[in-house]
């Protein structure tokens, strides 16, 4: 991270991922291997590191309390 106030450009890169609809299955997952250069799977890592950062919260509140509402969901049904 840059600073305690700022998060860093992948965080951020990865936050507009979320942000983005996708058209079917697989874009997702290509995109994040062309444009971020990791894996899905260290994608939703770090996505999910990032929805229990204030940071992340401060830069975009409406996908993160979105995604959290979502994660809150899943864990709930198991």
């Amino acid at each position: 991270m840059t600073d305690d106030q700022e998060l860093a450009e992948r965080d951020r890169a990865v936050l507009a991922m979320e942000r983005r609809s996708w058209p079917g299955p697989g874009a997702k997952e290509r995109a994040i291997r062309e444009q971020l250069g990791i894996s899905p799977v260290r994608y939703y890592q770090l996505l999910n590191a990032l929805l229990d950062d204030a940071r992340a919260l401060a830069h975009d509140p409406v996908t993160v309390n979105r995604l959290r509402r979502v994660r809150d969901a899943r864990r709930s049904r198991r």
